[in-house]
């Protein structure tokens, strides 16, 4: 563990073995995001390191919001398919329908669903992702994978170190309070 936080619980040792684990068969370049024993997010075959940060970041937060009271109350009419449903959850959260798309939505649902505005998902998601795990196949080759995780509820990272930034990365985990540990193994492979 090379911050200044070193106090790494059992849990979040699990979990970024875990993303470990599974970035190890992604195509490179690539990060995974891990909560609670399971994989939340990854991100990979990307060209910069922070766009896997980023997409794998914005899927971690998919998964979260699918847990949303007004997620989980979606007036679905009867006989609909699971994956039909899984689908409409995915839909209403990203919120980015086309004319026909919507009104097709609309169709599996007993009545009109109110959207989930901004404001709440923002709400949601400062609870339910906090102290996510995150791992990266090779290192963080600058600061701003750092500051954007950070917006993703990010507690622990692992990498293997061994850039010339490792002194900045570090720097920049410590000042969001994050425990970054360096694996020395890098899972970097084309």
């Amino acid at each position: 563990i090379v911050s200044k936080d070193t106090t790494l619980p059992a849990g979040a040792a699990r979990d970024l073995v875990l993303a470990q684990l599974c970035i190890k068969y992604t195509q490179s370049n690539s990060v995974g995001y891990a909560l609670n024993g399971q994989m939340i997010g990854v991100g990979a075959g990307q060209q910069s390191r922070v766009d896997c940060v980023k997409l794998a970041g914005r899927k971690a937060q998919t998964w979260a919001l699918r847990q949303h009271p007004k997620v989980l109350g979606l007036p679905f009419k009867e006989g609909s398919k699971r994956q039909d449903r899984v689908n409409a959850r995915v839909q209403y959260i990203e919120g980015d329908f086309a004319g026909p798309q919507y009104e097709e939505w609309k169709a599996q649902f007993t009545s009109e669903p109110a959207p989930l505005t901004a404001e709440e998902k923002v709400a949601f998601l400062k609870v339910a992702l906090s102290d996510v795990a995150l791992a990266s196949d090779a290192f963080f080759p600058f600061r701003d994978n750092i500051d954007v995780a950070s917006r993703f509820g990010v507690k622990y990272l692992v990498h293997p170190g061994g850039s010339v930034q490792d002194t900045q990365t570090t720097a920049a985990a410590d000042e969001y309070g994050m425990v970054m540990a360096h694996s020395g193994v890098r899972l970097f492979h084309h």
